[in-house]
């Protein structure tokens, strides 16, 4: 039974990761953190999980999270994890960082679309927490910065066609659509019931942060730097993200071709389902579950690739991956607390 501690649990992600660790067969939550919910219980916060957790938020010491658990994962905003993930290193307890402060590489990237890095020497330590590229290195790390959900359905959808070469890198456009709780739980005139409801709507066009984190992986896959288009929309419901993206095949490469590519990829991929032919995955199906669903088609028309990604946002996208990357870290089975089927409706 491994011991962990969720700093930062009062936020969606939070919620969905006691939602999740609960029923883990091998891991038992020790302590939860939130500095405005300080003293609360978590029952109060979220009444959904009463007799699942019993928990009080505390204040997110670093040592005290250290002497109650084995790891931790630190749901916290950007910036303020850099701020306790090095004195939990140091303390001997690994983490899975939900933030994007151990997602770059480069700190310079990272200061151009985030601020100063604080902890620049962690950089080449942390490994990214994506098992499909990554699970080797997973397992043998104490530090991984678990994936931002656009990246996750970005990365995924286009990974088997870098790799194999079938598409020119530099022709990649994503667009994305995302449920409102990617925002967070925090109030926000732009995420109000009345100015989402039965609308749909691009925002940080040409300036999202999660840019240069799928940048940094697509250009890995394609053995070459890599620059997109991606485009980001809000549309009117709680959870999931369906991304399409677009690539231009290279001469020669045929539908079969593509197929092949996918298949042979995710031949041993727990968590990613690939469509049949003829059909295309719907954010719906996927929802509640670690899964991302993949369909595609080849316009001969037009010798485009359209690839259609989805996920739900809060569980493959954050807190599911998480525990699938806890669960890598401490030699426990990939899928174990994350088998249960999909809700739907």
């Amino acid at each position: 039974m491994v011991r962990v501690a969720i700093a930062g649990a009062s936020g969606y992600t939070g919620f969905e990761l006691v939602r999740l660790l609960s029923a883990h067969p091998f891991a038992q939550i020790t302590m939860i953190t939130s500095r405005q919910m300080k003293g609360q219980k978590l029952e109060d916060v979220y009444p959904a999980l009463k007799r699942h957790c019993d928990l009080v938020f505390e204040e997110p010491d670093p040592a005290k999270l250290a002497a109650a658990s084995d790891l931790v994962f630190t749901a916290l905003p950007h910036e303020a994890a850099m701020d306790i993930i090095p004195g939990l290193l140091d303390l001997g307890v690994k983490v899975v960082d939900l933030s994007a402060d151990y997602r770059i590489r480069d700190a310079a990237v990272y200061g151009a679309w985030y601020s100063t890095h604080k902890t620049p020497e962690l950089l080449k330590e942390a490994v990214y927490g994506l098992p499909e590229l990554y699970r080797e290195k997973i397992r043998g790390s104490r530090l991984v910065a678990n994936p931002g959900c656009y990246p996750t359905s970005v990365i995924l959808a286009s990974a088997p066609l870098l790799s194999a070469g079938l598409v020119d890198p530099d022709s990649i456009i994503a667009d994305s659509k995302s449920g409102v709780s990617g925002a967070g739980r925090g109030a926000s005139l732009g995420v109000h019931f009345c100015e989402v409801n039965e609308g749909f709507k691009a925002y940080k066009v040409a300036e999202h942060r999660h840019t240069p984190e799928i940048e940094q992986e697509l250009s890995v896959l394609a053995g070459r730097p890599v620059t997109i288009n991606f485009t980001p929309h809000l549309v009117p419901m709680t959870r999931g993200i369906l991304s399409t993206v677009y690539s231009n095949l290279k001469e020669g490469v045929t539908a079969q071709t593509v197929d092949r590519a996918f298949e042979k990829f995710y031949a041993d991929a727990k968590f990613v389902r690939l469509s049949r032919r003829g059909e295309l995955p719907v954010s719906l199906q996927v929802r509640g579950s670690n899964y991302c669903d993949l369909g595609w088609r080849v316009d001969e028309r037009t010798r485009r690739v359209i690839v259609i990604s989805v996920i739900d946002n809060l569980t493959r996208g954050a807190s599911g991956q998480a525990v699938c990357n806890m669960n890598l870290m401490c030699g426990f089975a990939e899928d174990a607390g994350l088998s249960s089927a999909p809700w739907q409706p």
